[in-house]
């Protein structure tokens, strides 16, 4: 057990998170859909079963050792993410890094607390002791967070002329952007709920001779590959739809690397996440979807702010959105010190 590098593994997988989307905006001359789907390929499909091979003995053997009902439950979970992560880039294509992944993020952590017990029938544990009252208080405190997030874009919109607001973000779109966040917000967590749907898989992973670390990841890739099937119908259904499967006659190596490079970094946020659980133990597990959606929100901003996202706001919403992700960051830890 390492908890410091633990906690720094999730928070670099933030990192990832707030910025595997920027090699994008180097991309010319393809549709979104074209360079969404070598980010669905390489992100998905590739790159997770190579980082598996190269730390799990056998790996494919040990996913399909496991019960039919936890590869299902797995890629179930991935199906619902795979919706969620469709909407995520529709989400920052439409709002930009940082206003879209304070909100999704928001969200997205509010909806991997609530949703388990309520499904599983256990909503009145929600409110059972003075822990779980602090957890829901955390809950409440996010969605707070997210309405003066939402606010401060709002107010950005109405701030702002057309031309200003297309120069950081080019389909700067509010109430688009609104409700595919919404979306995207609950069906993300579906990427959490497939992680941790998997111990059985894990545990036969580390029987096979892998580091305890590296356990999670066979089960990284049966999630990706319920992720994946959505991805790619909806990057096939676009190119017949737009008719740009011309794209791909039109080969660009800049683009495809840069739509590779989009989904490399992507998958590392939960390489992260799964080789960090390990290190802060079984008792600090529950932290690490927190931590990664605390760390991207902040690293976002970060970096929404150096390409120009928030240039020409007034202080009026700067102080708002600034508010709102305070609040983010402090239900985030409520929610964490609750579980715990």
């Amino acid at each position: 057990m390492n908890s410091v590098l633990g906690m720094t593994l999730f928070a670099l997988g933030g990192l990832a998170g707030a910025t595997f989307i920027l090699p994008s905006r180097g991309i010319k001359g393809w549709a979104y859909e074209t360079w969404w789907m070598f980010y669905s390929v390489f992100g998905l499909l590739v790159a997770p079963p190579i980082i598996a091979a190269c730390t799990v003995p056998n790996f494919f053997s040990v996913i399909f050792a496991a019960k039919p009902s936890t590869i299902v439950a797995c890629m179930g979970f991935g199906i619902l993410w795979g919706i969620g992560g469709l909407t995520w880039g529709l989400m920052i294509r439409y709002l930009g890094i940082g206003l879209g992944l304070a909100m999704g993020c928001g969200l997205c952590a509010a909806t991997g607390t609530l949703i388990p017990p309520i499904v599983q029938g256990h909503a009145a544990d929600l409110v059972k002791d003075a822990a779980a009252i602090q957890v829901l208080c955390g809950v409440i405190g996010s969605l707070v967070g997210i309405v003066f997030v939402g606010l401060a874009g709002k107010i950005k919109e109405g701030e702002l002329p057309e031309e200003e607001k297309k120069k950081a973000v080019a389909d700067f779109d509010f109430k688009k952007g609104m409700l595919v966040a919404l979306v995207s917000g609950i069906c993300s967590a579906g990427m959490n709920f497939g992680l941790q749907s998997g111990g059985e898989i894990e545990k036969a992973a580390v029987a096979a001779g892998a580091k305890a670390i590296w356990g999670g990841m066979p089960v990284l890739v049966v999630v990706l590959w319920g992720g994946f099937l959505v991805q790619a119908a909806w990057c096939l259904q676009q190119h017949s739809k737009n008719a740009t499967f011309g794209d791909y006659t039109r080969f660009s190596p800049r683009n495809a690397i840069l739509g590779a490079s989009v989904g490399l970094i992507w998958v590392m946020q939960f390489v992260c996440q799964k080789t960090g659980e390990p290190l802060v133990g079984a008792d600090l597990k529950y932290i690490s979807w927190a931590v990664l959606m605390a760390s991207t929100i902040l690293f976002s901003t970060i970096v929404a702010i150096m390409t120009g996202e928030w240039k020409g706001t007034s202080a009026k919403t700067r102080g708002c959105l600034t508010l709102g992700l305070a609040v983010l960051i402090v239900s985030f830890l409520v929610m964490s010190f609750g579980s715990r």
